[in-house]
């Protein structure tokens, strides 16, 4: 499990395709360095499993699942990528739960600094920023006003949502930490509901749920 708190951006410098998977290579100085062959991770909100890690690369496979409902498989050389490692047992949850499990990909169609450019008050360090994501129309049902959505891997909070698209206010600290400064409109972002907020609708719809969330299930998760 993850919170959705970043921990540092790795850069994508290799993917290679290995009969059916697709074996992708992140730089990342710090966490490479912390992980065990076989640890999970969070890579932009997909829960990757590390191979072999060094202190400065690690290495994962994506299977065609991963490849066919994230935007992994479709990233280049040099893109930046959001890396979380999992929480550990007993610690804070920063952000809300997020399994790793994207549910589809959306598109960005803004990311516009509140204060305009032109504007002499105008400081791309200090100013937030205004975040719009075009939702699948599957997902839509889930996008709940002032509710959390993990945004390629980010835990962030639903401002509003107009019916087809989320907006979402992005603090200078959240804008600078991930890869969220290195997207222009257009690309393609990983999307995984609050799994709160599917077990309530599923509730309310009479669907079952995958697995029953009880404080029993909480604890033997880490939380």
């Amino acid at each position: 499990m993850f919170t959705g708190i970043i921990e540092q951006t790795g850069t994508l410098v290799g993917l290679t395709d290995r009969g059916g998977v697709r074996r992708i290579t992140v730089e990342a100085p710090g966490v490479a360095a912390r992980l065990r062959e076989g640890d999970s991770l969070g890579v932009s909100g997909v829960c990757l499993t590390a191979l072999e890690p060094n202190p400065t690369y690690f290495y994962a496979d994506l299977a065609q699942e991963t490849l066919d409902k994230t935007s992994l498989g479709a990233l280049k050389p040099g893109a930046r990528v959001n890396l979380e490692l999992p929480t550990a047992a007993g610690s804070p949850l920063g952000g809300h739960i997020v399994q790793g499990h994207v549910d589809g990909t959306g598109v960005l169609t803004e990311l516009d600094p509140v204060i305009p450019p032109d504007s002499p008050a105008f400081d791309n360090q200090t100013t937030d920023w205004t975040l719009q994501v075009k939702v699948p129309e599957n997902l839509r049902k889930w996008m709940v006003p002032k509710g959390s959505v993990a945004i390629d891997g980010i835990s962030l909070t639903i401002a509003g949502f107009d019916g087809e698209a989320i907006s979402i206010a992005i603090l200078p600290l959240t804008y600078w930490r991930t890869n969220l400064h290195t997207l222009s409109p257009g690309a393609p972002l990983n999307l995984e509901a609050d799994v709160l907020v599917k077990m309530a609708w599923m509730e309310r719809h009479s669907q079952k749920p995958e697995f029953d969330l009880t404080a029993e299930w909480l604890v033997a998760n880490g939380f």
